[in-house]
């Protein structure tokens, strides 16, 4: 399915999982007004043509604090010594691999990367900076801002109201 084949159900579906993936097939048929039926087979569609990459849950990082901790999060500013093709993609592979890295952007200007990561503790993000950052021979520059606080966190993407809209 190309993008450009969206019509206005397949947006109101789009809106309506990116707000609440847990809602039941009839509960989603009834709020986008199709058959349950039309709306599972709309959503496999949506699925199958990579538009949902995946459906995920959403953690309480502060709840979730009470019980096991806060740990750390951090962003990581990547610079590297060589920025050929091969090497950055063989930095991006490298980082995907571990679990503790959660985001990964190719950024331009400045740093080669944007990581955000999280540890458990201090000795476990020194642990990290050393597998991935100091053993690397290409890695030049590390910059880490540590957050204190997050006051948004979301995947959301804005959709046209209307198919071909942008």
């Amino acid at each position: 399915m190309e993008p450009a084949s969206l019509d206005s159900v397949d947006l109101q579906l789009l809106e309506q999982l990116q707000t609440d993936a847990s809602l039941s097939n009839q509960a989603l048929a009834a709020r986008v007004h199709i058959s349950p039926p039309t709306c599972l087979r709309r959503v496999k569609r949506l699925h199958d043509a990579g538009l949902i990459e995946r459906e995920i849950a959403v953690l309480s990082v502060d709840k979730l604090a009470m019980l096991a901790g806060h740990g750390l999060c951090a962003i990581v500013e990547i610079t590297l010594d060589r920025q050929d093709s091969d090497a950055l993609e063989a930095f991006e592979k490298r980082v995907a691999l571990d679990d503790a890295v959660q985001q990964c952007y190719r950024v331009s200007p400045g740093p080669d990367f944007c990581l955000v990561v999280h540890a458990a503790h201090m000795p476990d993000y020194l642990a990290l900076v050393q597998r991935l950052f100091t053993a690397d021979a290409n890695v030049r520059n590390v910059k880490t801002f540590f957050s204190v606080k997050r006051s948004k966190f979301g995947a959301r993407l804005t959709l046209p109201s209307k198919p071909g809209s942008a």
